[in-house]
């Protein structure tokens, strides 16, 4: 289905009076200069999140998957999904596909498809942590890293092809996740298949073209529990280094021990310029794939507040990567942009330069209370006035459902399909 912006514009008719007196109030209550705030409105709305196409449809855990019908039966539906999303709120005009989940069979078709949206496609990822139908080695002990040159050839293999795919529709980047590990003391020789996935990954680079980046993802843990061979940020660094200058780490906010300070790691990898971007969802004890905002809202905050030194230099990769398992995905999906855009809001309104004094005169109440009063103020109205400038819903969520979305593709697509994901 596709959003008729003329229902969009009437229903927001219906809201403007009360949304320029938020905003009114909230520019009295910043006390900034009409250009500072423009400026503001002027980055979220230039802020675009890609979405996975893996997360369009219900997401599972071990224990089980409860479809919420309507979900994407192919490639295209999955587009047209993120249509529906970019165009009530106009911060979604990406999609990030996986390898062999989302093979586009008609190249040319689908990127007229996505054309018409305004959809570009993001970082392609490809999967060597599942064995597919017919393929000739297994992964169970590994892909990239595997004792067997044969084995690693096949995933060798599949990366490059994932590049192509990706090169033919537009993309510019590939993200290689891998669950290679193990899960018992003595099972792995740490080293080799550290230098067996180095040199994996280099056989990979070799075939990457030249405006294209390489995004090494890592994780502590999960599926193999004892270790992981790109186990963290400093693993992942290593190997974007070694690999050169068209490899950088990405950091999955889910993918770090409880309690890790991930706005530091950002830093670091900032200041080596090897961030290469970020996969946005929340956690309460690990890789939860929770909504993004819904647990730690401050950390995201403050991430932000250190991605703004480094966005003036650097263009990074904006992705979500979550499983919707108790909730309408698109409904999801539309949260976690909002709390991505609020979060980067509420980071631009801090004061840099009350902040760097406080720090320099190692004031560390002052710090706080200028952190927290950023933090503290509701942006709602900057992020709404954005998208009324471009057309989108000033309530995204709320027109989502006054228009009965997934009623309506549930009535196209029936109540029992199940997207390609995990």
């Amino acid at each position: 289905m596709r959003i008729n912006q003329e229902h969009i514009k009437a229903e927001n008719e219906k809201s403007i009076s009360t949304h320029q007196t938020k905003l009114q109030l909230l520019t009295a209550t910043l006390d900034r200069g009409n250009n500072d705030l423009e400026e503001i409105i002027h980055r979220i709305a230039a802020m675009q999140i890609a979405i996975p196409s893996w997360a369009l449809g219900t997401g599972g855990t071990r224990f089980g998957r409860f479809a919420g019908g309507g979900e994407p039966r192919s490639l295209e539906e999955k587009i047209e999904d993120i249509g529906v999303l970019h165009a009530l709120n106009r911060a979604s005009g990406a999609i990030s596909l996986h390898i062999p989940w989302d093979i586009p069979e008609n190249p040319d078709e689908i990127k007229a498809l996505a054309d018409s949206l305004d959809i570009r496609f993001d970082a392609v990822n490809s999967n060597t942590f599942q064995d597919q139908k017919d393929q000739s080695h297994s992964y169970k002990f590994g892909s990239l890293s595997h004792t067997e040159a044969s084995a690693r050839k096949q995933a060798v293999d599949h990366n490059i092809a994932v590049i192509e795919y990706g090169r033919v529709l537009g993309s510019q980047s590939i993200t290689v996740w891998l669950s290679d590990g193990a899960n018992f003391p003595g099972q792995q020789n740490f080293r080799k298949a550290f230098e067996r996935t180095l040199d994996s990954l280099q056989q990979i680079y070799a075939h990457l073209p030249d405006d294209w980046k390489m995004f090494v993802e890592y994780k502590p843990y999960e599926p193999n529990f004892y270790s992981t061979v790109i186990q963290d940020w400093g693993s992942s660094m290593l190997l974007a280094s070694k690999l050169g200058s068209k490899a950088y780490s990405l950091v999955d906010l889910g993918h770090h021990l409880p309690n890790t300070n991930i706005e530091q790691i950002v830093s670091r990898l900032m200041m080596e310029g090897k961030l290469g971007g970020f996969h946005f969802n929340d956690s309460k004890y690990g890789d939860d794939d929770l909504t993004v905002g819904s647990i730690k809202p401050y950390q995201l905050f403050l991430i932000f507040l250190e991605l703004i030194q480094g966005m003036a230099h650097q263009e990074f990769a904006w992705m979500i990567d979550a499983s919707h398992n108790v909730k309408d995905p698109l409904e999801d999906l539309l949260q976690s942009v909002e709390a991505i855009l609020i979060a980067y809001g509420q980071a631009l309104l801090v004061d840099q330069q009350a902040l760097q004094e406080a720090q320099e005169r190692n004031d560390v109440v002052m710090c706080q209370e200028i952190l927290q009063h950023a933090f503290r103020t509701d942006v709602r109205p900057l992020l709404a006035e954005a998208r009324l400038r471009q057309g989108a819903a000033l309530h995204p969520l709320t027109m989502y459902r006054k228009m009965r979305v997934r009623e309506q593709l549930i009535k196209a697509r029936g109540a029992t399909t199940l997207a390609t994901g995990l």
